[in-house]
């Protein structure tokens, strides 16, 4: 097909915006400003590591202690629930490029539902928090600590959990987004777009946390 063809065509279709030429065009670099961003998120998450292993080779007595007043197995649950969410978007990707309209819309509520769970998971560790006082710099008040400044590593798990939930939350807003158009049948195998790069943008969430759970749970 001609590139005028292209264009011709292009002025019919509701799914290519006027100023790409096809929708080829249009997906790649789609893809490639996704990639972009999500790069600026992994620098943004990167300082935060950094900054970490800083501070845990500054404070490691009081680190190793402070680390043991998470629930490991509350940190495993959500590990879980966020790779089997991780499975229902490509999943739900698939189901996309296959025109699946329904089971599009229900692999694209299951997602959700996982991030409520993570979420609620969330909910109950920082309630248990709150209540011992293990809170972030001048807030915390935790009570029978033999090692000094382990507010610092407290600082740094509510910096980072916290900035991962609100990605989550973002993520459940764009994937609630998703389902609204599904269920209109805006998605088939012709155009998935939407749903290919807020799958992208999920995977990096879920492996922010690949990386949260051995590094705030998991210390040695």
């Amino acid at each position: 097909m001609s590139t005028t063809a292209q264009l011709v065509q292009g002025h019919h279709d509701p799914t290519l915006q006027h100023h790409f030429h096809t929708k080829e065009q249009q997906f790649e670099t789609s893809k490639l400003g996704m990639w972009l961003f999500l790069a600026t998120e992994i620098l943004l998450f990167g300082g935060l590591f950094v900054g970490f292993a800083l501070m845990q080779q500054k404070y490691p007595q009081a680190f190793l202690l402070a680390h043991h007043h998470l629930d490991r197995s509350l940190g495993a649950l959500n590990t879980v629930v966020l790779l089997l969410s991780s499975f229902t978007m490509v999943m739900a990707v698939w189901a996309a490029q296959t025109s699946r309209k329904k089971l599009l819309v229900w692999l694209l509520l299951a997602t959700m539902a996982c991030a409520f769970i993570f979420l609620g998971v969330k909910y109950f560790e920082y309630s248990h928090k709150f209540h011992e006082g293990l809170l972030p710099g001048k807030f915390y008040s935790h009570k029978g600590d033999t090692v000094p400044n382990q507010f610092v590593f407290f600082s740094f798990y509510f910096m980072m959990t916290g900035l991962h939930g609100i990605h989550i939350l973002g993520g459940i807003g764009a994937i609630g987004w998703l389902v609204i158009r599904a269920l209109k049948g805006d998605f088939d195998a012709n155009y998935y777009t939407p749903v290919d790069l807020i799958g992208l943008y999920w995977h990096l969430v879920d492996l922010i946390w690949i990386y949260l759970f051995p590094l705030l749970y998991l210390i040695q």
